[in-house]
């Protein structure tokens, strides 16, 4: 079971004064114990420059791995240890499939772990919790809590080898190649 987001997003009253929009745990949570991942959205952008007269919940959106075009979406995901994933491989590859995330290139015949992919992003990802290996093509990185990556929309993965949960922060910028 994913650990609760406190989410506080603000905005204005009718008369311009900043307010609480909202403060409450996240509530689009999507758990997939099998595959070990937890997925807390907590926003949604459509576009860029981001629309701020809305007065939408914007984490209530539908949306796959990726954002909108020329949007951004903010989750935060919780690993489980490999330890407790059950879905073989071919469940968890494909899965990233039916995501429309396959991995590109040297990755794509046959991934080194099930859960490689792509998405045409620039991703932020914070460490917040525990411990990460990210896997690319043929290199791997241990990450802790308190490092960040810039994920450059190239092949990767993540495995959590550890004994506890990592939880990560993700803010996914939707971008294009040159």
């Amino acid at each position: 079971m994913a650990t609760p987001v406190r989410r506080v997003v603000t905005g204005k009253d009718p008369s311009g004064k900043a307010i609480v929009a909202f403060d409450a745990p996240a509530t689009s949570v999507h758990q997939r114990a099998e595959m070990g991942i937890a997925n807390t959205l907590l926003w949604v952008t459509a576009s860029a420059p981001a629309d701020l007269s809305s007065h939408e919940d914007t984490a209530n959106r539908k949306v796959g791995i990726t954002p909108p075009p020329g949007g951004t979406i903010f989750r935060v995901i919780e690993f489980a240890p490999h330890k407790e994933v059950t879905a073989g491989y071919e469940t968890r590859l494909r899965a990233m499939q039916a995501a429309g995330v396959a991995p590109e290139g040297p990755s794509a015949e046959r991934p080194r772990d099930p859960g490689m992919h792509r998405t045409r992003t620039i991703d932020y990802a914070v460490i917040l919790s525990g411990e990460i290996d990210m896997l690319l093509d043929d290199s791997e990185v241990c990450l802790k809590a308190g490092d960040v990556v810039v994920q450059r929309g190239t092949n990767h993965a993540w495995v959590n080898r550890g004994d506890t949960p990592c939880r990560i922060a993700f803010i996914l910028i939707d971008a294009k190649e040159s």
